[in-house]
């Protein structure tokens, strides 16, 4: 397939990484809260990465997999998942969470048994050069995270040689302040100046994560910091009464394009929507074809033809 050509002055991205978080999937069909359908949130977010061009190399998912870490729901989620990933040739990156267990996780999802009873999920994938470490931040019995010493003397290790395109850090709990979901301050990641010790000046490029059901960013050892929503059911960040408040609305994925010198971050709701405006693929075609000169003209240029018969053909499909 040819390359697409470039409209704008910067070159297409070096890697594409699709983050997908807290998947919550049940067995057996079960609803969440009774209401909730964590298939069908799962299944529409897939369906949405079929649209992605280019497609992503990779999709990662940090963490909360299963609900209730049955099983069934492991074996459920890589045969949900891994279709999709071979189709798009993307590599499924997984992330422990909370809800998961060390285990089954690594048992039906990695086809392993642990090292030893207890052993932190941790591995190292890479992606057309570019590193991608799990790491498990999750505590047995408990919702907060931690990393332990032994993790962090890994993680130094894997870290102390950089990779050609650098490292995103994937881990459930994310390493930021949660000041729109306060409940959320009890279970965060504990002690985290010593993960930032780590990090601080290797070649992590990015750190992704989940756990809050709600999409932020911030930054954490002068490393950008992305939080994805869940496909599950997602946090209120402005209920109007009471400590948290999960709703069965808002769910998206966060498409992470990768450039030699940034990141650029995307929300991609799962829910379609309304198509209001916008240009048709025959459009997109012969925009492709114009010189930069044209297309300035024709596309940025208010007044011109094809930006007239756009807002004539918007006026046209919602008239009475």
């Amino acid at each position: 397939m040819p390359a697409p050509v470039q409209l704008g002055q910067h070159a297409p991205p070096r890697h594409v990484i699709a983050h997908l978080s807290d998947p919550h999937l049940l067995a057996h069909g079960v609803r969440q809260y009774g209401a909730v359908d964590t298939e069908a949130g799962l299944a529409a977010a897939l369906a949405r990465l079929r649209r992605l061009d280019p497609a992503p190399q990779a999709l990662v998912f940090t963490g909360d997999l299963a609900d209730l870490a049955e099983p069934a729901a492991y074996d459920r989620l890589r045969k949900v998942v891994e279709p999709v990933a071979g189709e798009l040739g993307a590599e499924v990156v997984w992330v422990m969470g909370n809800h998961d267990d060390r285990a089954a996780f690594s048992e039906i999802l990695h086809s392993q048994p642990p090292a030893h009873p207890g052993a932190t999920q941790d591995r190292v994938h890479v992606v057309d050069g570019l590193r991608v470490v799990s790491l498990d931040t999750t505590v047995p019995g408990y919702h907060h995270g931690e990393v332990t010493p032994d993790q962090l003397t890994w993680l130094a290790g894997v870290l102390a040689s950089p990779a050609p395109h650098g490292t995103v850090l994937a881990l459930h709990h994310p390493p930021i302040p949660v000041p729109m979901l306060r409940g959320a301050e009890v279970i965060e990641l504990a002690d985290q100046h010593e993960l930032e010790a780590v990090v601080r000046g290797s070649d992590v490029r990015l750190v992704i994560g989940g756990h809050f059901h709600l999409t932020s960013w911030s930054t954490f050892a002068g490393v950008p910091v992305s939080v994805a929503s869940a496909t599950c059911y997602t946090s209120d960040p402005a209920p109007g009464h009471g400590l948290v408040a999960g709703v069965d609305g808002h769910q998206a994925l966060t498409v992470l394009h990768l450039y030699d010198d940034r990141v650029v971050h995307t929300v991609v709701p799962v829910a379609a929507a309304p198509v209001v405006s916008g240009y048709d693929d025959d459009v997109v075609a012969r925009i492709e074809a114009m010189s930069p000169e044209e297309r300035r003209e024709q596309v940025s240029r208010a007044d011109s033809p094809l930006n007239a018969a756009t807002e004539d053909h918007a006026a046209a499909s919602v008239d009475p």
